[in-house]
């Protein structure tokens, strides 16, 4: 017999993961009952809210969660009293708290955004069901932390302690495979012929970085001891993300390089071309035999330079920029490895000197913020509030608290999401499983258990599937609203009561909740994914526009790090909305290498006089002009008259007395040049 091993057939991780979560939920109930508290199915849900494959991420989800829960019932307990006799005031405090929660969430845009999304709907928890007592509020919301956080706690013991996962062991195989991925699509780029396929592929770097900062928010709760510091991975996503304009850069000066000699690469180009393909196949494993060999690498680049001149011509500028970025880009690359050293090694203190360099000052990451996406899932969370509470006020049914409630929970938690149809269909599937199942446990099997074992005992089958399903993000939408089911109040409480009628009145408040948000998901959120992509080509222009005319020092890793991010959000929004990925990534990309020589530009022109730089300033407000101007749906070509200026530039800077801006200035003129205008004919300089 042949085939896979029945571990790897049956999802043993995800088999592991379900026992564990079985576990911490047992636990939870075990200890909710015992306590006595009012109502132990929040201490079940919790711990399978919190539950993650990675201990350290558990803990840092629990420790949001806490905190968020904590906000919301302050909240609660703060708006309720007063307001209680002005239903509309009331109702527009709660909506008002959840749109403010909303919009931060999406603006964090880190695993950290989940405190602000519960302090949210944690408050329409509490409120909606009770807020015809509200001289219990105070109680409410103490019990609801109580629990929620017995859940926390029960999650994060077993995660932590039962065959715990680790960040940093899933941090550390990442960066090793995403810095084989890197040197490959570098080496790819550089080839003197064309490798098919290669810019769709290496893009995926931009979601790779994305990715190294997600996790790293993690480390702090790792239950590692050798988790690497955050500011090593920081440092190591500038350097990952230099990677994909200087690789573009190259291979498009190499082209050009090879357009210009007939198509074929000069023998010495080639032979570099070579030994630096050669260098990426096969890093050395040590940081001091790496450094030797890139330092000679770099010195060769630099050795084959023309010298920038006054009277240089294209094809030299065509050289000096390839062997230029060539060179930076093997510096980059050396720095990668450098670090994945620092982030193995046991100690602190830098294992290179060019280290030391990396990590001085590290700060977060720059990631784009979307404020115009947020303030309408703000606004639509806002609306989806106060008119479900005016519906529920208006037909006098005592149940419709929980549809509202729901609704406003749905609409926080889905928030981020361009299409929110598609995972609250999710949640009405598994909210239809999760009555029909519960009413067979509430009124078939339940009557007949005797004590917490049985209790236990009989959970445990669907409990187990539906926590497998858990681990898989394509079933993540339908297994949870399952669980939220099977935890229904009516079933877990303290002892069995017979009250079908509740628990159906409760299903129908929770399809009817899910329906509704359906509805003000789809008269608000049309064409989300669409208008996403759009505001996110905008905001990639606009902020090029506005870092051409600011006058102060350029903050260029910052600038790429915010465009790789974009990147990243536009692949999957264009896969969504099945487009050719091609063009709009080809554009980000360019728009990518645009702003790093922008950046350059500003840079050379502080260190030069003002009248000395007056050629740049034409340059960078003629760039300016011409971003702000871009339409999404019809993205014009630069003006002629922008062309004229970068020319003019590289003629006045071509002449210049020191040689240090001669060639800053032909390297970044001619990256702007390549950038907006690639089907130009080469420069040729005006006659004196």
């Amino acid at each position: 017999m042949t085939g896979r091993p029945l571990g790897e057939a049956i999802g043993l991780p995800a088999a592991l993961f379900s026992l564990k979560c079985l576990m911490a939920a047992m636990l939870s109930l075990f200890l909710a009952f015992h306590i006595g508290l009012e109502r132990p199915y929040w201490a079940f849900l919790t711990s399978y809210m919190v539950a993650q494959p990675m201990a350290g991420a558990v803990i840092s989800k629990g420790a949001f969660r806490v905190i968020g829960t904590l906000a919301g019932a302050v909240f609660s307990v703060a708006v309720v009293p007063p307001l209680i006799n002005a239903p509309e005031l009331l109702t527009l405090a709660m909506a008002s708290w959840l749109g403010l929660c909303v919009f931060v969430s999406l603006l964090d845009r880190t695993p950290r955004s989940y405190m602000f999304v519960l302090a949210g709907y944690t408050a329409c928890l509490i409120v909606f069901p009770d807020v015809d007592s509200p001289q219990t509020i105070f109680t409410v919301a103490s019990l609801r932390v109580q629990e929620i956080t017995l859940g926390i706690l029960s999650g994060t013991l077993v995660h932590g302690v039962v065959l715990p996962g680790s960040v940093t062991g899933v941090l550390l195989g990442r960066v090793e495979a995403i810095l084989r991925d890197a040197e490959r699509w570098s080496r790819d780029a550089i080839a003197t012929d064309p490798v098919p396929g290669l810019d769709a592929e290496r893009r995926r770097l931009a979601q790779d970085v994305t990715e190294l900062h997600q996790m790293s928010v993690h480390l702090p709760f790792d239950i590692s001891r050798l988790a690497p510091r955050i500011r090593t991975v920081r440092a190591l996503q500038d350097q990952l993300s230099l990677l994909l304009p200087l690789g573009a850069a190259v291979e498009d000066r190499l082209a050009q390089l090879k357009a210009a000699n007939g198509g074929v690469v000069p023998a010495p180009v080639e032979a570099l071309i070579a030994d630096v393909r050669s260098w990426l196949e096969t890093p050395a494993p040590d940081n001091a035999t790496r450094a030797e060999r890139t330092q000679a690498l770099i010195d060769r680049c630099h050795a084959m330079e023309p010298q920038a001149t006054g009277d240089m011509g294209w094809a030299d500028m065509m050289r000096l920029s390839l062997y230029a970025r060539l060179a930076t880009l093997i510096a980059a690359h050396r720095d990668c490895r450098d670090l994945l050293d620092q982030m193995l090694t046991h100690r602190r203190s830098a294992v290179t000197p060019r280290v030391a360099e990396l990590l001085e000052g590290r700060r977060n990451r720059e990631l784009h913020r979307d404020y115009a996406g947020a303030l309408r899932a703000a606004f639509g969370a806002f609306l989806t509030v106060a008119i479900g509470c005016a519906l529920w006020i208006g037909s006098g049914r005592k149940d419709g608290g929980t549809a509202v409630m729901l609704a406003g929970v749905f609409l926080a938690l889905f928030a981020a999401q361009d299409n929110l149809i598609a995972p609250l269909k999710g949640f009405m599937i598994g909210t239809i499983i999760a009555s029909g199942l519960g009413a067979i446990y509430g009124y078939v099997i339940m009557p007949r258990l005797d004590g917490f074992a049985m209790l236990a005992l009989a959970y445990a089958p669907p409990l187990l599937v539906l926590g497998a399903m858990m681990a898989s993000p394509r079933w993540m939408g339908i297994a949870l609203p399952t669980l939220l089911g099977l935890g229904s109040p009516v079933l877990l409480s303290d002892r069995y009561v017979n009250a079908f009628a509740a628990y159906a009145n409760g299903a129908v408040a929770q399809l009817v909740g899910i329906w509704f948000a359906i509805i003000m998901a789809g008269l608000l959120q049309s064409a989300g994914v669409e208008r996403a992509i759009r505001r996110t080509v905008r905001a990639g222009w606009i902020d090029i526009a506005n870092r051409a005319n600011v006058k102060g020092a350029p903050d260029v890793r910052a600038w790429i790090n915010r465009m790789l991010d974009r990147i990243a959000l536009l692949a999957p929004r264009l896969a969504a909305t099945r487009q050719d990925s091609g063009a709009p990534l080809y554009d980000a990309l360019r728009d990518l290498r645009t702003g790093a020589a922008i950046g350059e530009l500003r840079q050379l022109r502080i260190d030069l006089d003002p009248q000395d730089g007056a050629p740049l300033t034409r340059v960078l407000a003629g760039v300016g002009d011409h971003y702000r101007a871009l339409d999404p749906d019809a993205p014009a070509p630069a003006d002629p008259a922008l062309l004229s200026a970068i020319d003019g530039a590289i003629d006045d800077l071509g002449g210049h007395a020191r040689p240090s801006v001669r060639r800053d200035a032909v390297l970044a003129l001619v990256s702007l040049r390549r950038n907006l205008f690639p089907d130009a004919p080469g420069h040729r300089r005006a006659a004196a």
